[in-house]
């Protein structure tokens, strides 16, 4: 049994010195995955490069994690566009990171929507469909990230790209496996101490329990903690300990 533990990084607002977050250091030694602001909901082309050399230097597996063209709201406030336009945003911001990766020698390996763009698309099968082509116009080897049995799952499938399930240990689920908005509260568990037995739960047993108490069964290739949440990097490493404790390889979702 294995796992991939990913997280958001580089999403820092500015690169006033170039430099990757704290934060983000700090999260590298417990992480197999990290997912990279590509400029358009955080981040910016000297963090984008910073974060890349940090996962680098850790043997971290660098994926896109591109989101709507939203800094004031980060990302995370649902913007009516069209699926071209979704597809352009997609092109442009991993093409970007792809570019900066490669320039330090690296070959991306993944690509994750970020904030409300994920959300949208998870339901949206127009939306994810132009998520999946614009990921493989850049490379057709990166894996698409998505909840299970989500429309972003099916859409990397149609477009030819593997597919990896997400779970979040830290966020309520609806009964229907869908993430409880933000907005709503209860959404985000702040407990580390829950957020560590979800984990291991999630992975182990296949199964969350949603926020109205009944289990929700799901299969997961990727587990999630949110680089901007508090105290990340101690929970990062207290998950991934739990997780081998328990008996589960934790590896970048990349590699055989």
């Amino acid at each position: 049994m294995r796992i991939d533990l990913n997280a958001d990084v580089g999403e820092a607002r500015s690169s006033a010195v170039g430099e990757a977050g704290g934060g983000d250091a700090a999260l590298m030694p417990s992480i197999t995955s990290a997912n990279v602001a590509c400029g358009f909901h955080a981040g910016d082309p000297g963090v984008m490069r910073a974060t890349v050399a940090l996962a680098r230097d850790h043997g971290v597996a660098v994926g896109a994690h591109p989101g709507f063209p939203d800094l004031e709201g980060f990302g995370r406030r649902e913007l009516h566009v069209s699926p071209r336009d979704v597809e352009d945003f997609v092109v442009y911001q991993v093409g970007a990171l792809a570019a900066i990766a490669a320039a330090q020698g690296v070959r991306l390996q993944h690509i994750k929507p970020h904030g409300a763009l994920f959300n949208m698309a998870v339901r949206d099968a127009a939306l994810a469909d132009a998520i999946a082509r614009g990921a493989a116009v850049i490379d057709r080897e990166l894996i698409l990230f998505g909840l299970p049995d989500s429309e972003l799952i099916a859409a990397g499938t149609r477009a030819g790209l593997r597919t990896a399930r997400e779970g979040f240990a830290d966020r309520a689920y609806q009964r229907d496996g869908i993430l409880v908005a933000r907005s709503v509260g209860g959404a985000v568990i702040h407990d580390p101490a829950i957020v560590v037995e979800r984990a291991v739960r999630m992975v182990r047993e296949g199964r969350v329990e949603a926020i109205d108490g009944t289990a929700v069964t799901l299969t997961i290739d990727t587990l999630c903690v949110h680089g901007d949440t508090p105290g990340a990097a101690e929970l990062a490493a207290t998950i991934r300990r739990a997780l081998i404790e328990a008996g589960v390889e934790v590896k970048a979702v990349g590699l055989a």
